[in-house]
């Protein structure tokens, strides 16, 4: 029973809710849904039919209400709470109906504050609601279209549930792809990448378009990017948006993609994957209903994700979807160009990064594709896509061939097809092709035999066709696919070495000679010849099947080779190596055994020989000869055997045009002299004597080429093979010798020569007895060759008797050294190495005195050649030379230094040669003085020299015999004398000569023992440490050169700086004799530079040989190696890197077991006193550090700042780039160690606690500009990349922070700020753009990443360092700062910031009261906001109780300020407290709206506004509060706050009228109070609020004390007659408002007697309506004020309205002399436009009608006509006046209606007078006022009716 009557009640108040919503109004229904609305919802919960259907039927009709009265709002809180709250399904299906149509209705801001509360619990509802709530919060999101407040920002980010963000997300990246559907389609359609359950989603009822899609969309974005999520998840969203078809969306997407999705984990595979799913959708798997398959992606985001996943390994990983997408973009429906482009780049990106596993799946059938698709292209399409595509396929099945050979390697046909096409492409693809063609290579390695044979063929072909492609290609894979011995890709090398491509030909020269050995050498050791070259025979027999013609022999004027010159030449150098190889295999006894290897020798000779054909070029030429030369050093009796049968084909070329050429074949031709009969020899002779011995006969080669022969020959006829005459060979010998005196240089420097290499074979003193030079030959003298030729040789005993002729080695020696005066370097090169020859040949003492003083006489030369040459000439002097005579003249040889590497490379040693068989003890005698002669002239003489070019000279020499003869027992003992030599030539500036000295210490400790060895290393460990001393100097004379010239400049008229003479007479002209010790000091320091460069250079050469004598050295050494790698000079620099290469098997091993050693010694180095230490130890430490762990630097990290920081700050400028270099190494090493991600956590917080204190305590806060910059960088990124590592730091971090902003801020806006308001800028203006800079810096910015890491415990050290800081800090940006981030810390920690509020508050409300500068004042306030929204109510009630304080109590203008900055702030962020005590801060608040302070008014009128929705509702809401702060306020002594309690009531009056009145009578009680006594300043105002409440509550007052309103007449009657004018003009013009309200006709007798006075007064003084005298004098100085005219006078008609007619008629004669007084000339026009309205009053109360005839008696109405007529006659006249005499317009009017009223009045009285007719005629006549000339024609028409009344009459 209970339950049914529950019921009914419930149906029945149903029932009664229904009627009444029935019977209210629309503007009254809102408040009614607002209850009636929710607890409806609520009854669906009821299952009684009943109930539900009437429940229907309420909101049946609210739906037809409402539905098109979008301005009704629905209780969207309640329906939210409500639907929380809801058990039942239907309630809650419902409750969301409605809340959707109620969150439509509502505000913008509100629906900005609900939508993030709609996300908490989203995963928990059912799918339709979420769809609904997400439509919701999407829609509010439009709102955030332009930006995001942060406060609604934080409401996001609290969204911190997984599931609620992946539902938000995938909501917002469906939105992001919904795209309008076009006007022409029908039915339901979806947008690409989403399904039709997804768009019917994401519309709802209704289609989104235009401008409201992409508010949404950017909407979306800007709060996705406030919640800053990983981006990894807003990854998909963002390049969604960046595709967008609107351009704002697109550039919005574009940029977060940019700015917060950068740095995104491409290799995330749920990324990955999501990206996958959203470029295919499901379209095909039939298994989803139709309408939930999602459509693919649009083909722009399918290109943009192709993109991404072309940067993805883990996109080339996930089979089948990778597969599927390549596919996709090559065959699918809807494909473009472009997708087929990046279809095939990511093909190509899956074969480069794809696994082996993934690759063998997909591999197969991607090839299979892409040659379908290649298939089905037309090669010579020109369309850019189309050959893009082709290229990209090719570079494919490239990548493809590199990863997965195995698929192309079982046959040629993808190499036969890679190579047509590189054939048929476009040249612009062709560099593709051939990439992809060079990377198939690799799949053909090790293929099969006839898959190779394929290929030869294939590669054969392609080197020879057009296409400079395809050459190249086959080149490039017969380098690649077989090694030096196969012989087809070899002759492949050969083509390609004649290639018109330099690249080609460049390739094909490194496949034939791998190790450079293009110009190699016949004396090169069996070491150095490589044995995987083919066999000769074989390759031979290649070419050969190529060319049949190298098979026949070669005749004299063959014109053409066989193969270009170029291939030719290549072909002879390779078959040379070949050659070589085979010749060194076998063994000597068997070189001209084997047959095959003779037919081999033969065939190559033949090759060689067509070679020499006539069209070939110089270099074939040349080459070729050699070849031939180096065969027959090989096989000489072979070849002498060949080619003594073939004679003329090899003279032929004795007068070839290349001297190489020429030179060869007279070699070629002494050889194969062996071979030849006597008389043969004889007869060849005699040819090449005839040949040059007339003098400028014939062509220069052929005489050059003869004599060359000559001497060849003669040498090889003096071994008596074959036996020639001895008067023959004499007489060749002096043809010679003649040549030399009589030919041309050349010609006699070739002639010196040959008898040189004659000289080598025998000696030259046993020729020439009693013979003379003749100037020239004649041919009768050639008779004597022809002589003797068979005449038998003289025995050994004859030619011993006979020794030297004195006179003709004499002349022969003094012609040579005529000839080492030549300009001509060869010809002294020839001449040098000829006395060489000649004293190695005949030891006799004399020739060698002679040939040494000429060889003595170069010694000041500055060619390097000849000094070279004479040094090899001194070793064959002194004997022990590692040559035979043999070698030189039967091989390629050239010279010593060539066959040594003297000159090129390392100095290989030579063996120890005893060139005279037998030694007499006469010429060991003579050799032991020559040599003796050579070691005193290099000792005494030359090597300590004071003339540079001496010492460069004897350090050449002295080499030389090192070199050359070091095993030779003279030198050896000479060693401690060489190395200290050597040692001391270390220091010489010269290049040549140090470098000369550092080979040779490198020779000498090769040769010496192995105590000569220590002594050696410790000299130059020593030297390279900086310990060692010089034993031996050189003396100073005049002409020493000090410095090099130019080095120091010059003197001031241009002479040179650099020999001591001239230093000396610079410093005595300069008057510093002194000066000369600091020049020498300069250049002892230079010479030790150069010290420690040579030694550089000779240590290079040890260091490898040293071995173990070294390690005891290297703590010492290493460190100073390192260093000096990058010491300043270039010279020193390459010199210790040659060291560092010798001595460094493993330099990282070596760097990593001395690093402490290495990096103690560059710290301490770079506060050296040596600019260059300091700039070389810095660029060193930077290179040292890179990479380091920890554990390696810690101890010196901070050592390593500090000599940073100091180099950037250093006074030359290559030491601060260096200190630049340094800081940049350890800014590097610095992140590093402190990010967490990279770096242990424990190693990462050490290496914080080291460096951050370290930058904010001496970078931050140093003096220099980059250093600050530096350190404020860094700190920065540390704390982007620390993470939490740097909590424990954070105090003092954002202390430093703080503090910098305004110490690091340009000093000169200081400046500009003091003055900028003489130019016209704000201060506050200013402020703000300096507090705008400083939020730019990066000081700022670390600020906002500090507030990340900032938790409750790192708070409890934070916060004393903040309340510090707004204690002391100074400078505006630090203090607008602090406050900014307690603000933000406040935000970020929420309530955790509790237990700190009391002495947060406790700084920062006095901060917001002493400051000056109203940004900061603005600043502390917010953040005091920030805290009372957290704070207790007892903290918030004070708060908001001193923030009161600061108005009301006594203060200046600042705390006033103050005071409405912070109740602004407090209501902006904490608006729920400040509610609660509105009703003590609106009443503050309500009244400072009025304060005098415009800039504090101001600020009070934005707080009421915030706390105000309605300005009459709130007063009526806290009006009794109000009153009683404005009672209060009033009776303060303080005048100004009387005044503005005084205009605040009247602000109170003008509000609420009547509403007023409960508190009427307090407030009057205290306004009638203040009125009389003391006037002060703005006193007024309280006249103007009494008036007002009168105005306002007359009734009121009038009820509660019918005697009141006579009180307050009187009072203010009173007040007007103060002597303040002011306040005289403000009591008149309230007691005419006062009047006005109460309108009681008892005012007339109380105040008119009064008012008639004060005219009256007028009358008498000359005062006019502005108070001033008319003689220039105030009122005030003239004696009493008198009242104002105009005021009196608008009281008068306040008066005359409201009076009783009889007491108007008591008064009228006193009132027409007021109006009288006041139309004086005199009087202003003010006055008188008040003074007509008064008379317009006065007319229309004497005005008589039908109701005042009968209320008057006879008496009245004689006294009334009375006043009519004497009124018109006495004013009428003064009226006219006016009008005629003013001028203003206004006048005019107002004179013209009075006096029309006088007129109306007048004439209805009594009979009217013509004069006044016609002045008013007049007056009409001239007046131009249109509206005052329409009143004056009323005004006659007025008298005409008159006029034609008494003429009726």
């Amino acid at each position: 029973m209970a339950e049914i009557a529950s019921q009914k009640e419930t149906e029945a108040m149903l029932e009664r809710m229904l009627t009444r919503l029935a019977l209210t109004d629309d503007s009254k229904l809102e408040a009614v849904l607002g209850k009636l609305l929710p607890y409806a919802i609520s009854s669906l919960s009821n299952s009684i039919p009943s109930t539900r259907q009437k429940v229907m039927e309420m909101l049946t009709h609210i739906n037809r209400r409402v539905k098109d009265q979008p301005a009704i709002h629905l209780p969207v809180l309640d329906l939210w709470k409500l639907y929380q709250s809801a058990d039942s399904p239907m309630v809650k299906n419902f409750s969301i109906v409605y809340i959707e149509m109620a969150f439509d209705r509502l505000h913008m801001e509100e629906k900005i504050n609900f939508a993030p509360e709609l996300l908490n619990g989203l995963s928990k509802l059912p799918g339709q609601h979420q769809d609904i709530l997400l439509r919701i919060v999407a829609q509010a999101m439009e709102c955030h279209s332009n930006q995001i407040d942060e406060a609604v920002a934080a409401k996001y980010r609290k969204i911190n549930v997984a599931e609620e963000c992946h539902l938000l997300l995938g909501f917002c990246l469906q939105t992001m792809l919904y795209q309008p559907p076009s006007s022409n389609t029908e039915g339901m359609t979806c947008s690409a990448g989403l399904s039709i359950v997804q768009t019917r989603r994401i519309t709802g009822k209704y289609p989104l378009k235009g401008e409201k899609l992409s508010g949404r969309k950017l909407g979306i974005l800007n709060v996705i990017e406030s919640m800053n999520l990983a981006p990894e998840r807003v990854y998909p969203l963002y390049i969604t948006a960046s595709i967008d078809s609107q351009e704002s969306v697109t550039r919005k997407g574009e940029e977060l993609l940019k700015r917060k999705a950068a740095s995104a984990n491409l290799e995330d595979n749920a990324l990955i994957n999501h990206l996958f799913s959203l470029f295919q959708g499901t379209a095909s798997e039939e298994r989803i209903p139709a309408e939930e398959r999602i459509t693919p992606a649009s083909p722009a985001l399918q290109a943009r994700l192709m993109s991404v996943f072309s940067h993805s390994v883990q996109a080339a990983n996930l089979f089948p979807a990778t597969l599927r997408c390549i596919f996709h973009c090559i065959y699918g429906n809807g494909t473009n160009s472009r997708l087929k482009y990046a279809g095939m780049e990511f093909t190509v990106w899956v074969f480069k990064h794809a696994s082996m596993e993934q690759l063998k799946l997909m591999g197969p059938v991607i090839l299979s594709g892409i040659l379908k698709f290649l298939d089905g292209q037309v090669a010579a399409e020109s369309d850019v896509y189309s050959r893009e595509l082709r290229a990209f396929s090719y570079q494919a099945i490239g990548q493809l061939a590199q990863r997965a050979p195995q698929l192309f390697r079982g046959n040629v046909e993808m190499a036969v097809r890679l190579f047509q096409a590189l054939k048929e492409v476009d040249p612009s693809s062709r560099s593709t092709v051939q990439e992809a063609v060079n990377s198939l290579a690799t799949a053909y390695k090790d293929c099969n035999e006839l898959v190779s044979k394929g290929l030869e063929a294939l590669l054969l072909e392609n080197s020879q066709v057009v296409e400079s492609e395809a050459r190249f290609c086959a080149v490039r894979w017969a380098t690649t696919l077989y090694g030096l011995d196969h012989c087809p890709s070899r002759f492949i090398c050969m083509l390609g070495a004649a290639d018109t491509k330099l690249d080609i030909r460049e390739m094909a020269l490194e496949g034939l000679f791998p190790q450079k050995q293009v110009d190699r050498t016949v004396n090169q050791s069996s070491q150095s010849v490589p044995d995987n070259y083919p066999p000769l025979k074989e390759i031979l027999d290649y070419i050969s099947k190529y060319q049949p013609q190298v098979l026949e022999v070669s005749e004299i004027g063959e014109r053409k080779p066989l193969f270009p010159p170029k291939m030719y030449v290549a072909m002879i150098r390779f078959l040379q190596i070949c050659y070589e190889a085979e010749c060194h295999q076998a063994s000597l006894s068997a070189r001209g055994d084997s047959p095959q290897h003779a037919d081999s020798v033969i065939l190559l000779c033949l090759l060689l020989e067509h070679a020499m054909a006539y069209e070939g070029s110089v270099e074939l030429h040349a080459t070729a000869s050699k070849g031939l030369l180096n065969v027959a050093s090989w096989h000489p009796q072979m070849i002498a055997s060949r080619y003594a049968e073939r004679l003329p084909w090899l003279r032929q070329f004795l007068g070839h045009i290349d001297s190489d050429t020429r030179e060869s074949i007279s070699r070629l031709l002494g050889i194969t002299c062996s071979a030849l009969s006597t008389s043969s020899a004889s007869v060849l002779i005699q040819e090449l004597c005839s040949t040059f011995k007339v003098l400028n006969k014939g062509r220069f080669e052929d005489s050059h080429g003869a004599i060359c022969a000559t001497g060849y020959v003669v040498s090889q006829c003096m071994t008596g093979m074959p036996s020639v005459g001895r008067e023959l060979l004499e007489t060749s010998v002096m043809v010679l010798v003649d040549t030399i005196k009589s030919q041309t240089l050349p010609l006699a420097g070739a002639a010196a020569e040959a008898l040189g290499h004659v000289g080598l074979r025998g000696r030259l003193t046993d020729f020439g007895q009693d013979y003379q030079f003749h100037n020239s030959c004649q041919p009768a003298e050639m008779e004597p060759l022809t002589k003797g030729i068979h005449e038998v040789k003289p025995s050994m005993e004859e030619v011993s008797g006979n020794l030297s002729n004195d006179g003709f080695v004499s002349s022969l020696i003094e012609r040579m050294k005529e000839l080492l005066g030549s300009n001509d370097i060869k010809v002294v090169q020839k001449v040098v190495i000829a006395f060489g020859h000649i004293c190695h040949g005949d030891t006799s003492l004399r020739l060698m005195d002679m040939a040494l003083d000429a060889l003595f006489s170069l010694s000041r030369s500055k060619v390097e050649d000849v000094l070279f040459s004479a040094g090899e000439a001194l070793a064959f002097v002194w004997g022990g030379v590692p040559v035979t005579a043999d070698e030189i003249l039967k091989s390629g040889y050239t010279s010593l230094s060539t066959s040594s590497n003297y000159l090129t490379g390392e100095i290989a040693p030579h063996r120890f040669i005893d060139s005279t068989v037998v030694e007499t003890e006469v010429v060991r005698n003579d050799r032991a003085k020559a040599r003796e002669k050579i070691t005193k002239k290099l000792f005494d003489d030359l090597l300590y020299s004071n003339r540079k070019e001496e010492r460069c000279t004897g350090s050449v020499w002295l080499l030389s015999l090192t070199t050359y003869c070091g095993q030779h027992p003279n030198i050896q003992e000479l060693l401690p004398a060489i190395q200290e030599a050597f040692s001391h030539l270390l220091a010489e500036q010269n290049e040549l000569t140090q470098e000369m000295a550092s080979r040779g210490m490198s020779i000498v400790y090769d040769l010496g023992n192995s105590h000569t060895k220590s002594e050696l290393v410790q000299a130059l460990v020593s030297t390279l440490t900086g310990t060692a001393k010089r034993k031996q100097v050189v003396k100073l004379t005049e002409d020493s050169e000090v410095f090099e010239e130019g080095s120091i400049g010059e003197r001031p008229g241009g002479e040179k700086l650099s020999t001591y003479k001239e230093l000396c007479s610079l410093a005595t002209d300069m008057g510093q004799p002194d000066l000369i010790y600091k020049f020498m000091d300069l250049a002892n320091y230079q010479a030790s530079l150069n010290y420690k460069r040579g030694a550089a250079f000779g240590f290079s050469k040890i260091a490898k040989q040293a071995g173990d004598a070294l390690k005891p050295h290297l703590h010492t050494l290493v460190p100073k190696l390192v260093r000096y790698q990058y010491d300043p000079d270039k010279n020193i620099r390459e010199a210790m890197e040659n060291i560092w290469r010798s001595l460094m098997a493993d330099p990282k091993k070596t760097i990593d077991e001395f690093f402490d050693d290495i990096i103690v010694d560059l710290l301490t180095q770079s506060g050296s006193r040596l600019w260059r230490s300091r700039e070389s130890s810095c660029l060193a430490l930077s290179d040292l550090l890179q990479g380091r762990k920890f554990d390696q630097v810690g101890k010196y990290l901070e050592r390593v700042w500090i000599t940073a920081f100091r180099a950037m700050d250093d006074i030359k400028e290559s030491v601060r780039n260096a200190g630049d270099s340094l800081c940049r190494a350890a800014t590097s090493l610095s992140l590093r160690l402190c990010d967490t991600s990279l770096t242990e956590r424990s190693d990462a917080s050490a290496a914080m606690a080291i460096v951050l204190p370290f930058m904010l305590s001496n970078g931050i806060m140093s003096k220099v500009a980059t250093v600050q910059k530096v350190s404020i960088n860094l700190v920065m990124k540390f704390a982007k990349a620390a993470g939490d590592a740097i909590r424990p730091h954070l105090p003092e971090l954002v202390f430093c922070m703080l503090e910098s902003l305004s110490s690091l801020e340009d000093q000169r806006l200081n400046y500009a700020e003091l003055h900028a308001e003489s130019v016209g800028i704000q201060k506050e203006k200013f402020e703000n753009l300096r507090i705008a800079v400083a939020k730019d810096s990066p000081m700022w910015e670390t600020l906002d990443l500090c507030l990340k890491h900032v938790d409750p415990p790192t708070l409890e050290l934070l916060v004393p360092r903040l309340v510090q800081l707004v204690r002391s800090g100074v400078g505006l940006n630090t203090r607008v700062g602090v406050a900014r981030f307690i603000s933000f810390l406040v935000q970020n920690v929420g309530s955790d910031i509790k237990p700190f509020i009391n002495s947060l508050v406790k700084v920062l409300f006095p901060a917001v009261e002493r400051e000056k500068s109203s940004a900061a004042k603005k600043a502390f306030a917010a953040a005091c906001g920030g805290l009372l929204k957290y704070a207790g109510s007892a903290q918030a009630q004070k708060m908001i109780e001193d923030s009161i304080a600061l108005y009301t109590s006594v203060g200046d203008k600042g705390t006033q300020v103050a005071s409405a900055i912070l109740l602004k702030t407090f209501s902006q962020q904490a608006a729920d407290v400040v509610k609660g005590y509105h009703t003590i801060v609106l009443p503050v608040v309500f009244m400072a709206r009025f304060d005098d302070e415009k800039e504090v008014s101001s600020l009070f009128e934005e707080v009421w506004e915030e706390n105000s929705s309605s300005e009459s509702v709130t007063l009526q809401l806290y009006l009794p509060e109000i009153v009683a702060v404005l009672c209060d306020t009033m009776l303060s002594s303080s005048w100004a706050s009387k005044k503005k309690s005084a205009k605040a009531v009247i602000m109170l009056a003008e509000t609420l009228g009547e509403s007023l009145a409960p508190f009427v009578q307090d407030l009057l009680k205290f306004l009638v109070k203040e009125v009389p006594g003391r006037i002060w300043e703005g006193k007024e105002v309280v006249l103007d609020a009494t008036a007002a409440i009168c105005q306002a509550c007359h009734r009121a007052i009038s009820g509660d004390d019918p005697v009141g309103p006579d009180i307050l007449v009187t009072l203010v009657s009173s007040a007007c007659t103060k002597k303040k004018k002011s306040y005289c003009e403000a009591a008149f013009r309230n007691l005419e408002k006062i009047i006005k309200a109460f309108g009681k006709p008892e005012f007339c007798n109380m105040v008119l007697p009064f008012l008639l006075e004060s005219c009256t007064q007028n009358s008498s003084g000359k005062v006019d309506h502005g108070g001033s005298s008319l003689d220039g004098s105030s009122a005030e100085e003239n004696g009493d004020l008198l009242p104002p005219l105009g005021k009196v006078l608008d009281c008068i008609t306040s008066i005359v309205t409201v009076a009783n007619l009889p007491d108007i008629l008591e008064h009228g004669k006193n009132m027409i002399a007021a109006f009288l007084n006041s139309l004086r000339p005199e009087l202003s026009w003010q006055v008188k436009l008040s003074a007509f309205s008064t008379i317009r009053v006065f007319y229309g109360r004497l005005r008589v009608g039908p109701s005042q005839a009968s209320s008057i008696s006879s008496e009245q109405a004689a006294v009334q006509q009375t006043l009519i007529t004497e009124s018109f006659q006495s004013l009428s006249p003064l009226v006219l006046e006016c009008i005629s005499s003013i001028k203003i317009a206004q006048v005019h009017l107002a004179a013209c209606e009075c006096l029309a009223d006088m007129v109306e009045v007048f004439c209805s009285a009594q009979k009217t007078e013509s004069s006044l007719y016609r002045e008013l005629l007049q007056l009409y006549n001239v007046e131009k006022n249109e509206s005052a000339k329409s009143v004056l024609k009323k005004s006659l028409d007025i008298l005409e009716d008159s006029f034609k009344d008494t003429m009726h009459d």
